[in-house]
Formats: C-alpha cells, sequence, structure tokens
C-alpha cells in the first residue's frame, strides 16, 4: 500500500510544504548508537577528479605516505593453525615427518563440549538395532515408466529462402557503420588520452629531476 504523502492532493501537499517552510517541527536531537568513521573522499568525488589530479596525489602517497594510527579489532581473534596454503607450500617430506609425529605422540585436545542431549532409547542402545528398509519409509505417488519411443518416419520439406526486406537491410548497413565509426572514435581518444599521460609523466620526472639532481 503506498503511503498517505503519495496519495494526498496537490493543494494539501502545497500546504504542508508551505507549513513546514515557516515553522519547521523540531526534533529531539540525534542519538547515534555507532562509532562514525572517517572515509576519506567519497568514491563519487574521486572519479569527478580531473586526471592529472589523481597522478599528483598517487605521487605524493609514494613520496610521503599518511601515518594511519592503529587498526582497533573489535573482534576476538581465534587461533586456527596454520592455513591451508602454507601447509600446501611445504615440501612432502615436512608433512611425511607431521605425520610421523602425529602417530608417534599425537597432540592432546581439549575434551569435546556437546551441545545436544544424549540419546538413551533403552530399545536401540540395548541389543542389536533394527532399521527399515529405505524403500518401506519414503512416501510418494507411483512413477511409470514411459514405453520406449518407436521409429517415427519424417518426410523433410525444403523451405523456400527468407527474402529480407531492403529497409531492414539498409537499417543493418548504417547501424554497422555507425558502430565502426563509434570503435574509430573511441580508438583515438584512448590514443589521445596516453599522449596527455605521457606528457604528464615527463614533465613530473623533468621536475623531480630539476628539484633533486639537475641544479
Amino acid at each position: 500500500m503506498t503511503p498517505e504523502s503519495l496519495r494526498r492532493p496537490l493543494w494539501k501537499s502545497l500546504a504542508v510544504q508551505l507549513k513546514e517552510t515557516i515553522s519547521p517541527e523540531k526534533l529531539p536531537p540525534l542519538r547515534l548508537t555507532s562509532r562514525p568513521v572517517d572515509v576519506g573522499m567519497l568514491p563519487g568525488e574521486m572519479l569527478r577528479l580531473p586526471w592529472y589530479r589523481t597522478i599528483f596525489t598517487n605521487i605524493g602517497d609514494v613520496i610521503s605516505p599518511e601515518i594511519l594510527p592503529p587498526l582497533s579489532l573489535e573482534s576476538r581473534p581465534v587461533d586456527v593453525g596454520e592455513l591451508i596454503g602454507d601447509q600446501m607450500s611445504h615440501m612432502w617430506w615436512t608433512s611425511l615427518l607431521r605425520s610421523l609425529a602425529d602417530a608417534v605422540a599425537p597432540e592432546r585436545q581439549l575434551a569435546l563440549e556437546l551441545t545436544s542431549a544424549p540419546f538413551d532409547d533403552p530399545t536401540l542402545v540395548s541389543g542389536p538395532m533394527l532399521l527399515p528398509r529405505w524403500s518401506s519409509v519414503i512416501e510418494g505417488p507411483k512413477i511409470f515408466l514411459p514405453d520406449k519411443a518407436k521409429a517415427a518416419y519424417s518426410v523433410q520439406v525444403q523451405a523456400a529462402p527468407v527474402r529480407l526486406d531492403p529497409a531492414e537491410v539498409e537499417f543493418a548497413q548504417v547501424l554497422r557503420d555507425e558502430v565502426s565509426e563509434l570503435k574509430s572514435d573511441v580508438r583515438r581518444s584512448r590514443f589521445r588520452a596516453r599522449i596527455w599521460v605521457s606528457l604528464a609523466a615527463v614533465e613530473v620526472v623533468v621536475l623531480v629531476g630539476s628539484l633533486f639532481f639537475w641544479k
């Protein structure tokens, strides 16, 4: 069901907006239950920057990287032992020695904590356990397999050649020409972008060299 604000008439919605503009509703202060995190510049703002700004930003990060505060973990770390990738990177004799060591002196594990109650049915614990067949337990409709298909004789009729509409052929030709022209425009734009990036890189190299080496 749509909200009431979408079902209001035009004059009523205009009156409500005028009332909110003149005397807006006073709400209590916002109470944040989570800790705010500074995520820096948003991806949308980064994409709107010109290309030379990103180059200078990357160079600045390489020369003087930002010093971040230590990472604060809110979860409890769990020792999972050696990872599977590290185990597979060892040589074959290390796994052989580990297997021999486990066979001679196995590692003592803690007692297993069971979260379920034990099954104490005397009819199943004492004496042999008799289980019914799975075919007598399953309930469902009977399925009859279909008979084998008989050999059928078919007559092949040669279809008449399809005649294409001249308008459709002309439209396909125009569309193909436009696609090829668009591809060529994209290639030229990429070539120009490579040239500008190369010139910017050469300019940065010359600037850095003039500051440190060529005095």
